[in-house]
């Protein structure tokens, strides 16, 4: 199976480098001065006890070709417009996208681009950075990936399976997911609460719960999400539940959001694919939008200030 992977930041470069490592046919689509780096330094990965130097293959997007059956796309949301245009000439008639992107509303834009049957669904858990040097640093151990297809199509349950035999190779915790929107709309409703939480407090979930309050706005923030998600049919399992609550009521817990680091790095941010979303979904079905509304107002404040500053 020969598997193209969409840039080598730090989700694209942790799992991609992850299944280069174990020999599996990859091949990253970079730009000209990180091709360079690469071919110089390799693709290096750093976790908390490990610092691997994997050499890898690489293609510009003048010399792609549509020789690919999985393509791993590990975008931002801002960034899809232009990895749509990066990857469509790698693509050919059994071509399977595998997107790993935050929050649901980029799947309408993939179909639209390539059709429903072109595009699985996709998710991933991992605190992982590209560091100003190029290194891909993952920040814990643990990480996961899982996928899997949208609506029983053949080739796209062929082609999961396939990827799943490339990832049983690797150290990587992964799955080829039965509901695949399940996985991704449980991962929504906990990312949307812990991005617009921690980003409208600048604060960890530990610090949050310190608070005289914090624990009561990030509960109903979080009860407003699950709303949503049941509205839509995809109401969280209990299993799931109970480890999202886990995680958020743990006194001390340093867990922010990646959106909060990209928002202190003075980076763009994904405002309205996570947040908006969410609230236009919480609006349609007539759901208490305080808490969303008040948080996406922030986010755009943030993006109103960037935008002057630049």
């Amino acid at each position: 199976m020969k598997i193209l992977i969409l840039g080598a930041g730090g989700t694209g470069g942790y799992f991609g480098g992850r299944l280069a490592q174990a020999g599996a046919d990859v091949t990253f689509l970079l730009r000209e001065k990180r091709a360079a780096h690469i071919a110089r330094d390799g693709l290096i990965i750093e976790t908390p006890t490990e610092r691997a130097v994997v050499r890898v293959q690489t293609v510009l997007a003048a010399t792609v070709k549509p020789e690919y059956e999985v393509i791993i796309l590990a975008c931002k949301a801002y960034d899809l417009a232009s990895s749509i245009a990066a990857i469509r000439p790698a693509m050919h008639h059994r071509s399977q996208i595998v997107p790993l992107l935050n929050g649901l509303s980029h799947l309408d834009t993939l179909d639209t681009a390539f059709g429903s049957d072109r595009v699985m669904g996709g998710s991933c858990q991992i605190a992982v950075t590209l560091t100003a040097d190029g290194v891909v640093k993952n920040l814990a151990e643990h990480q996961t990936i899982l996928w899997g297809a949208r609506h029983g199509d053949a080739n796209q349950v062929q082609v999961a399976a396939a990827l799943g035999e490339a990832f049983a190779r690797t150290s990587v915790d992964w799955r080829v997911a039965a509901d695949v929107m399940q996985d991704m709309w449980e991962k929504f409703t906990f990312l949307c609460t812990l991005a617009g939480m921690t980003s409208l407090m600048r604060a960890s979930l530990g610090d949050i719960l310190a608070t005289d309050d914090g624990k009561q706005h990030l509960q109903r923030f979080f009860d407003n999400c699950v709303a949503v998600a049941v509205a839509e049919g995809r109401a969280p399992r209990t299993p799931v539940m109970t480890r999202f609550h886990g995680i958020m009521h743990s006194q001390g817990s340093t867990l922010t959001a990646s959106m909060l680091r990209d928002i202190e790095a003075g980076n763009e941010i994904e405002a309205a694919h996570i947040v908006g979303d969410m609230l236009t979904r919480a609006r349609r079905h007539g759901i208490d939008d305080t808490m969303l509304s008040i948080a996406l107002t922030h986010l755009q404040a943030y993006q109103q200030r960037r935008k002057l500053a630049n």
